[in-house]
């Protein structure tokens, strides 16, 4: 499952009862399925649980993989035709934990459905327990799973639903966009909110939005180009630089925002599932590297690890690639903040230039001069790019590297964590900036989906 977990499942042993938990966002909430009967040993009971476990996991794969996200379910064994009868499989669920399919005859009929399948083991192993009250109140806990995924999917992650918000979905949901695009226009800057109140994915869609409304609020005011202003903010303060470039690119490229968050996290996803989203692009990045590993001091092990550690088959973490994409998103629009706090600065201390142009303390570098990420041809190698930018070289803690470990660019926002010596970051933010921010987005709101 990418990107997060879904309800998991346990025996407590010592009040001998079945168990579950789903996630918030900030923490997990604990639930009594049912008391364990005495003919239930503790083998099969944790038996059960591991059962609950894989079911739970098939019905949200159903969620986090939808048919609209695939193509046209109407055309016989596609991928999205495929999806559409897993998730018309549900009906299969409750009657297959209530009604298994048992050996006979020492065969033993299964379905090619993993979510029917999946029931049906669930049944065997509730049969071997053989209390009927224990078994409607496991077939009950997963009917209130179902229902969860069900308002999940019509875009209300309240009660249980709400687990959503740890998962990443390949399509975003309407109403979960707007949400998220109205926790925007509150607070710029993003929010808790964004974590722990809206599904990863559709808060990315509204974060893919609004950065460019902020990167074209600083490139107004700094008269460079749309696609270079996260590159630009990073000389300011590390920020990862790759793919909310990337996403500018797709943006201006023509695509909505909902097209470019939900390309790079439906490869992300492929990745992690051992695929390769696209091969021809790898094989330019391969490409590349033996050109430049050919230029490279054969002498210098160095840089030519240097050159491998730069080969990545995504640009977001595959464990949880619309979380980390929400994150980096929002660092962008924070870095658009610092950017434009720079400029306006700037122009207060046009009369304090030293002798070469400078203000003190500073080199004479024109805007037009400053490093932009090297992303030519992003639309053929999108998802399967170099990790570099242009921008300057990333230290030696890798301070401007994309990926996981990078705690020096990925801010926390669900720990509100504060390292900006400027205090909270949405007091990074001018109300010059937040206004032209918010007037941008509201007049482009049209390219949000």
């Amino acid at each position: 499952m990418c990107g997060g977990c879904v309800t998991r499942y346990a025996v407590d042993a010592e009040r001998r009862a079945l168990v579950g938990a789903w996630a918030t966002g900030t923490g997990d909430r604990g639930f009594t399925v049912a008391a364990l009967p005495a003919s239930c040993p503790a083998d099969v009971a944790l038996r059960v649980a591991a059962g609950l476990d894989r079911l739970s996991g098939v019905l949200w794969r159903a969620y986090t993989h939808p048919a609209s996200a695939a193509g046209d379910e109407a055309e016989p064994d596609s991928e999205a035709w495929r999806r559409a009868q897993e998730r018309q499989a549900f009906a299969t669920v409750v009657p297959g934990i209530l009604e298994p399919n048992l050996p006979q005859d020492g065969m033993l009929l299964r379905s090619y459905s993993p979510v029917t399948e999946n029931a049906h083991m669930l049944g065997r192993i509730l049969h071997e327990v053989d209390d009927p009250e224990f078994t409607a109140q496991v077939a009950a806990d997963v009917e209130a799973e179902i229902a969860a995924i069900e308002k999940a999917e019509l875009g209300d992650l309240s009660d249980r639903s709400r687990q959503a918000v740890v998962l990443t979905r390949q399509d975003a949901s309407p109403v979960q966009v707007a949400a998220a695009d109205r926790l925007l226009h509150q607070d710029p800057l993003g929010s808790v909110a964004m974590f722990t109140d809206v599904d990863p994915t559709s808060a990315a869609v509204a974060a893919a939005h609004w950065l460019y409304a902020a990167a074209t609020a600083v490139a107004q005011i700094s008269g460079g180009e749309v696609t270079a202003v996260i590159a630009e903010a990073d000389d300011v303060e590390a920020l990862p630089v790759v793919t909310p470039t990337i996403v500018l690119e797709l943006i201006a490229g023509g695509a909505s925002a909902r097209e470019a968050v939900t390309r790079l996290i439906a490869e992300a996803m492929t990745v992690a599932e051992g695929g390769l989203p696209n091969l021809p692009g790898l094989m330019a990045v391969f490409a590349e590297l033996a050109d430049r590993a050919e230029h490279a001091d054969p002498d210098d092990a160095e840089d030519l690890e240097a050159l491998l550690g730069q080969l990545r088959s995504t640009p977001l973490d595959p464990s949880r690639p619309a979380l980390d994409l929400l994150e980096d998103l929002l660092s962008g629009i924070y870095g658009c903040a610092l950017l434009y706090r720079e400029y306006q600065a700037g122009d207060e201390i046009d009369d304090e230039l030293d002798e070469t142009g400078s203000a003190p303390g500073t080199d004479a570098v024109a805007v037009e001069d400053l490093a932009v990420a090297d992303l030519e041809g992003v639309e053929d190698v999108v998802g399967l790019m170099l990790s570099q930018t242009g921008a300057a070289e990333a230290d030696a803690d890798g301070a401007d590297d994309d990926g996981a470990d990078d705690e020096a660019a990925d801010a926390d926002f669900a720990e509100e964590e504060d390292d900006d010596e400027d205090g909270d970051w949405p007091e990074v933010g001018s109300q010059e900036f937040l206004d032209a921010v918010r007037a941008e987005a509201a007049e482009n709101a049209a390219r949000l989906y």
